[in-house]
Order: structure tokens, then C-alpha cells, then sequence
């Protein structure tokens, strides 16, 4: 299983929904807490830390203000504490239907209350006093197994999901979490849902529909009935077991999904690690030796080609690409170079990596040409959800147009050619730019957009115009950003 990094479980991070739809938020002013918000940004986000103590008592921090929600004897209830004291100690008490109440520890009252009118003062738990879990990580990731240490994936001839994969590779293990009137839907690679029976539907229906639960920093997910999904049988077929209380076999962890690639050189054969540990340029097909795990680094935004057989791209002797690194160093790093509907590589060398005659990768080449210049494909994001500064990216109810600010998301369908990428949005309609660069989402024919792996997680976005794809202060899309950076790089 590859290292450095690779595969690491995703922060949790979340937003509470009170009864009447309001997201706790902390406000910087007076370090006050409400419950006004009706949608989920920047000051509604928490997370959850342990206490100091080997207890059940944990901490919330604002991600909003880096400072701890305490709750006092009085019941007043504010979120200004930079290091965690006794009234910061809360319980999470889970009920039946997946909503938590929270109990201050050192004055065991109850915390809830509507807008700007909270406390924790409460002696029971009513309506008021519960709070609904809105993950706010993004929803597109790999699910691994807790007892098993197994990836879910899409497994086609049995037409369900398992958890048998060691790693997480190639479309199928892209799972996207949807969150539907307050509980979340599991969508494969192609669109379907997994029922708790272990079926594959194409509606999001109730047996479909699943209460998220956290617990040791992992997630449960339980059904309609109350039982919990877990893999099943020697296949780990995903579908509701038994267990009406969640154990280590109904645990899962999230984590990151990397872009997964394949290229094409300009002999128009796919780059693989097929017949040995040279990387070369031979194959007809796109499989898993012509599938590359495709990691940037935060510092440098050079990138590592990892490959299926358990080894990164490497520059070896006499300037040879190898796929036999199992550590990463400075001779697996390369700087992409985007070029419209081409990319090329530079190696540590400082050479261009390019294609000799019989079809092997090396860097040797101090200029970019025709045979330096390679076709990249995204192949494990068929599905799209994109996140900005702001919020996700959502069609607007009633009209085209498309909002950047938004707490829920529309998943949108991608297509490749010939270097570019259409983007197919709710109702079938394709992405295209109109005036003054505005993004709309119902274009009858397809327009090509060019995609730009820039940073760790987030890419950027090229329309026709050259301009890159920018979250305005509107909360429009629109297409009239002169550099792939701030406002214009978005979650993928």
C-alpha cells in the first residue's frame, strides 16, 4: 500500500442543524454563537477534538475562529476560548435517530435553543435541545472498511458495491456522499445508490437514505431500520447487517481521492508500466498499468505518478523514467507544464520528458515538442461536485444559472476529448459561457473546458475565452479570471 501520505483519512469536519434548519454559527463579534444561518459556510463549521482526559467528553472548535464553544454555569454559551478549560468539555449523547444532543460534563445541562437565543440550561432533552450532523468535507472520496482495511468499490459483474480492494484504484472507488433531508445517500461511480439490502437504484428512495453516525472518529452509516451497513461475506458486500449497535465491523474512514490519470503520448498509445518497470509509451488500452495515482505537493505544486504495481516514476541513469520508487524524493517529482489541451513534464534534471522512438519515457529534452507534449486524462471524477472559498457549485431552481455559494451541491457528469472536458449539468444540459463570461448550465451542445491540476485537491477551470472560472462576490460563475489562483482553484 503506497505511503507518504497517500492514503490518509480525511479531517472531519461538519456544520449542527438545529430543529428549525438553522446551522450553529460563531460569530468573530463578541465571540457569540447563533443558530440563523440557513446554510453552511465558513462560520458554520466544526470540528471535533477529544478531551484532555481519557473521558467521553469532547471539545468543538470552530474551524470560523479557531476557539472552543464553553458553556457555563449560567448556561450562557459562547465560543471565545482559545485553550479548552472545564466548560468547553461537552457529551455527545447519539439518539435513536441520529440526531446528537450535546450535555455541558461539569454542569450536566443541556445545550440548544433557536437563533440567537441559546444556552445550555436545559434539564431535558426536547426538540430544541437536538442537532443534526452536515459533514463539510467534500463528499467525493474513497470509503475504507475499519475491520476489514478494504476499499469500497463499484464491482460491475455482480452489479454491487464491496470492500475487498487493498487500494483505492480506478473509477469504481469513488464514492460520493450525498446529504438529502438530513440523512446521506451513498452514489457509485455511475450514478446509482446502494440500498441497505445491497442493491444498486437509480433514486435516492427511504431504504436508500441513511443516518450518518461518528464515533471514534469514524462514521456509521444506519438505515431505515435501524441496522447498520457493513461488509458481508467473503466478497465484503456492502448492505445492512444485524447489529443494532455500531461495532468495528460497521465502522468506515473517508479519504482523500487523488486524481487517478492516464496519458497519451504522441504515437497515440497510453504511457504504461505494463511490460516492466520501464515507463514507456505501448499500450492500446487504458487499465489499470496505464492508471496513474497523480499526487501534488503542497509546497512545491510538483507532482508523483504512482502506479498500480506499487512504485512512483523516478528518473534513473542517463535520464530513463522507472516505476521503481517506493519512497518519495526529489528524483520522483516533476513540474507539469499546462498547455492547452497538452501537458508536459519536467523532471529533476530539468529536462522535458519525452518519447523515444521505441515508445520509452526519459528526460532528455530541453525544449517542448511534439514529442514531449502528452494527452492527460482525469479518470476517477466521471462524477463532478466542485467546492470554491464560498461554498459548492449549484444550479440556481428555476433558472441556469450557476451559483458558487451554495451549502448543498449538484453532482455534474463529465465527458473527455482530445485534451478537453464537457460538463453536463441537472436536466442534461451542457456548461457554456455566455456574456460578460457568465457560466449557464443548458446548453444544447457541448463546450469545451480545460482542466488544470494546479494544488493538492483543487484544479482550476480554462473556458474557450482562455479565462479561468472564478467564484465571484455574487455567488456567480463566471468565466473572467486572468490566473489560475484564489477564487478561480476549486475543490474537486
Amino acid at each position: 500500500m503506497p505511503t507518504n501520505g497517500l492514503h490518509r483519512a480525511l479531517r472531519i469536519q461538519f456544520g449542527l442543524v438545529n430543529d428549525a434548519d438553522r446551522y450553529l454559527t460563531a460569530e468573530r463579534f463578541g465571540f457569540k454563537v447563533n443558530a440563523s444561518a440557513p446554510s453552511l459556510k465558513r462560520k458554520q463549521i466544526w470540528a471535533l477534538e477529544p478531551g484532555p482526559a481519557r473521558g467521553a467528553a469532547v471539545l468543538f472548535r470552530s474551524s470560523h475562529l479557531g476557539r472552543y464553544l464553553a458553556a457555563g454555569e449560567d448556561g450562557r454559551v459562547s465560543c471565545e476560548a482559545e485553550r479548552p478549560g472545564p466548560d468547553c468539555h461537552f457529551l455527545v449523547l447519539p439518539q435513536p435517530d441520529g440526531r446528537w444532543a450535546l450535555q455541558s460534563e461539569p454542569h450536566g445541562r443541556f445545550f440548544g435553543g433557536a437563533e440567537d437565543r441559546l444556552s445550555c440550561f436545559a434539564t431535558a432533552i426536547s426538540p430544541a435541545e437536538l442537532w443534526t450532523v452536515h459533514l463539510a468535507i467534500h463528499p467525493q472520496a474513497h470509503l475504507l472498511s475499519v475491520s476489514r482495511r478494504r476499499y469500497a468499490h463499484l464491482c460491475p459483474q455482480e452489479d454491487e458495491m464491496v470492500a475487498d480492494s487493498n487500494a483505492p484504484w480506478g473509477v469504481g472507488a469513488l464514492v460520493t456522499l450525498l446529504f438529502q433531508s438530513r440523512r446521506y445517500c451513498l452514489k457509485s461511480c455511475d450514478g446509482r445508490f446502494l440500498r441497505s439490502d445491497g442493491r444498486l437504484v437509480w433514486e435516492p428512495e427511504a431504504r436508500a437514505r441513511y443516518t450518518l453516525e461518528l464515533k471514534a472518529g469514524s462514521l456509521a452509516f444506519k438505515d431505515c431500520d435501524g441496522r447498520y451497513l457493513a461488509p458481508a461475506g467473503p466478497a465484503g458486500t456492502l448492505r445492512a447487517g444485524r447489529s443494532a449497535r455500531p461495532g468495528k465491523d460497521e465502522l468506515f474512514d473517508l479519504e482523500e481521492s487523488h486524481p487517478q490519470v492516464v496519458l497519451l503520448a504522441a504515437n497515440r498509445r497510453y504511457v504504461s508500466v505494463r511490460q516492466g518497470v520501464n515507463v514507456s509509451a505501448n499500450q492500446d488500452e487504458e487499465l489499470d498499468h496505464e492508471t496513474f495515482l497523480m499526487q501534488i505537493d503542497q509546497e512545491t505544486k510538483k507532482c508523483t505518478f504512482y502506479c498500480s504495481t506499487g512504485g512512483y516514476w523516478t528518473l534513473v541513469t542517463h535520464g530513463g523514467i522507472q516505476a521503481t520508487a517506493t519512497q518519495v524524493s526529489v528524483n520522483t517529482m516533476f513540474e507539469v507544464e499546462w498547455r492547452g489541451r497538452r501537458v508536459a513534464l519536467k523532471a529533476s534534471n530539468g529536462r522535458y520528458v519525452c518519447m523515444k522512438k521505441n515508445g520509452q519515457l526519459a528526460a532528455i529534452s530541453d525544449f517542448v515538442g511534439e514529442f514531449e507534449a502528452f494527452t492527460l486524462k482525469l479518470i476517477n471524477r466521471p462524477l463532478l461536485v466542485l467546492r470554491g472559498g464560498d461554498g459548492f457549485v449549484r444550479q440556481r431552481r428555476g433558472s441556469s444559472q450557476l451559483d458558487t455559494n451554495r451549502s448543498g451541491y449538484d453532482v455534474f457528469r463529465l465527458s473527455f476529448s482530445d485534451g478537453a472536458y464537457q460538463i453536463r449539468g441537472r436536466g442534461g444540459g451542457f456548461w457554456h459561457t455566455g456574456s460578460h463570461g457568465r457560466v449557464c448550465s443548458d446548453g444544447d451542445r457541448a463546450e469545451d473546458f480545460l482542466f488544470e491540476f494546479r494544488e493538492r485537491g483543487r484544479l482550476a477551470i480554462r473556458a474557450r475565452s482562455g479565462k479561468y472560472l472564478r467564484g465571484g462576490a455574487s455567488g456567480l460563475l463566471r468565466a473572467d479570471a486572468d490566473a489560475p489562483a484564489g477564487a478561480a482553484l476549486w475543490e474537486y
